[in-house]
């Protein structure tokens, strides 16, 4: 069995070492090469990365490769993984391909119905107007479209392994539709990342797809390796902020940057969840200096080491609200002395019900006597 996983880039990477993994720089149109093989030559779209991403090199995959029994997409950061977290091997691919017909990352569930969040981030009109492309070319797949795009599941990072015939029909599908609704709508005027509409949409047009032709999927947990330059930049610009007890310019600053890039609290850009933290850590503070005249960006302390505290704040948090917390969690509270608007906001983070929230949130304060910043 011969199979081929096309890792995506635009960077320099490690590349694993097993050889079913083989870089593919994308959008390289115009660009120095990076000494892999590159999506713009043969037949391609390599030009039109920043509207397809990561998708000019399943278009080139698709084009471009034969011979080969499976091919697979992933990302120079993202990988499927294995039961013990380990990227998997061309061998555990092999004996998993026996049983299934398409790996592909776990299913998404969502907070909110997928178009609902479409279109929070982006623009709806495109969203529908793919729905409207795949009534007229494909009638047969538009209900189940219908029937997903209005419920809170999708697939995650076009992150794929298939028969070399499920990737071919797959993309011959996908590209007919896109290049239909390239004509319909205006993204010229979209900054970077929102012109980026394709590859996001394609996500979620997996799951149509092969629920469409009944296939059987084994999903798989998606490994994120290392952290974006982004992410890093972010975060010192945060710091910064928070050394200087700067709780309104730190959310200005974040508040500027996510309105550009939406996808940076994300798990694909945010691997260690630092940023959502640094959100909370904000909520928090702002709150407390209205609430007490200060907050707890008055304690000296690093950066990281506040990320960490309040990490373990949600751990906390998180027990309490399922009625599993220790004697080691009181202590926690106890010893770390949050302020009672610090537990509030924790508790709110990860319960909706208010009754259940009051009730926790009285019971965590009676454990650690919180009331105000010491």
């Amino acid at each position: 069995m011969s199979i081929q996983i096309y890792t995506m880039t635009h960077k320099k990477f490690d590349v694993p070492d097993d050889k079913m993994y083989i870089p593919l720089q994308v959008g390289s149109a115009g660009k120095e090469s990076l000494g892999y093989l590159c999506d713009n030559t043969g037949n391609h779209i390599s030009e039109q990365n920043c509207y397809y991403s990561e998708l000019t090199g399943v278009y080139w995959v698709w084009k471009n490769v034969a011979d080969v029994d499976y091919v697979g997409i992933c990302h120079y950061r993202r990988y499927l993984l294995n039961e013990q977290e380990l990227v998997l091997t061309k061998l555990e691919i092999e004996e998993i391909l026996t049983k299934y017909d398409v790996l592909t990352s776990k299913l998404l569930t969502l907070d909110f119905p997928y178009d609902y969040g479409f279109a929070e981030n982006h623009n709806i009109r495109d969203l529908q107007v793919t729905g409207e492309v795949i009534k007229e070319l494909y009638p047969e797949y538009y209900p189940m479209f219908e029937k997903l795009v209005h419920q809170n599941h999708t697939y995650f990072g076009n992150i794929c392994v298939m028969s070399k015939k499920h990737f071919d029909a797959y993309c011959d599908w996908l590209f007919s539709i896109f290049f239909a609704v390239q004509k319909r709508i205006d993204i010229e005027n979209y900054d970077d990342y929102h012109k980026r509409v394709f590859g996001f949409i394609s996500e979620f047009l997996l799951y149509v797809w092969i629920q469409v032709n009944g296939l059987h999927a084994y999903e798989c947990k998606v490994g994120l390796i290392g952290e974006k330059v982004e992410t890093k930049e972010v975060k010192k610009r945060l710091e910064e902020y928070f050394n200087h007890k700067d709780i309104a310019g730190a959310k200005a600053y974040f508040m500027e940057y996510y309105k550009k890039r939406p996808d940076i609290l994300m798990e694909a850009a945010d691997v260690g969840g630092d940023l959502r933290v640094s959100m909370q850590l904000i909520a928090t503070a702002e709150q407390e200096k209205a609430a007490y005249g200060k907050s707890i960006l008055e304690q000296q302390m690093p950066y990281a080491e506040r990320i960490r505290a309040f990490k373990i704040l949600n751990g906390v948090t998180k027990r309490y609200l399922r009625g599993l917390h220790t004697a080691e969690d009181e202590n926690a509270l106890s010893q770390m002395q949050f302020s009672e608007i610090a537990i509030r906001v924790a508790v709110l983070l990860f319960c909706k019900d208010a009754q259940q929230m009051e009730k926790t949130i009285q019971q965590m304060l009676a454990d650690s006597n919180a009331s105000y910043i010491d």
